[in-house]
């Protein structure tokens, strides 16, 4: 699936994914390939994207998702860091 973050001063990311996972308003949710058209709110935490078994974090804190044919866009009020981990 193709994921795309953005934060207000630039794009963080944009390229393929094999997982998603981020903190909804009321707790986390997990985006696979091919997941049903979806939106909600950002809150605060953690979300970690997922590629070839590595992973990328970031800290969030507001804004929202969109799931929409095997695209995701995540537009984050604040985003701190990124991070490589196994």
């Amino acid at each position: 699936m193709h994921v795309t973050i953005i934060a207000p001063e630039a794009s963080l990311y944009e390229g393929e994914a094999d997982a998603l996972v981020v903190p909804a308003y009321d707790g986390h949710v997990g985006i696979l390939p091919n997941h049903a058209p979806f939106m909600t709110l950002l809150g605060r935490g953690i979300l970690t994207l997922r590629l070839a078994g590595k992973a990328q974090t970031y800290a969030v804190d507001g804004g929202f998702l969109q799931v929409l044919d095997n695209t995701v866009r995540v537009v984050a009020e604040n985003v701190e860091g990124e991070s490589d981990a196994e």
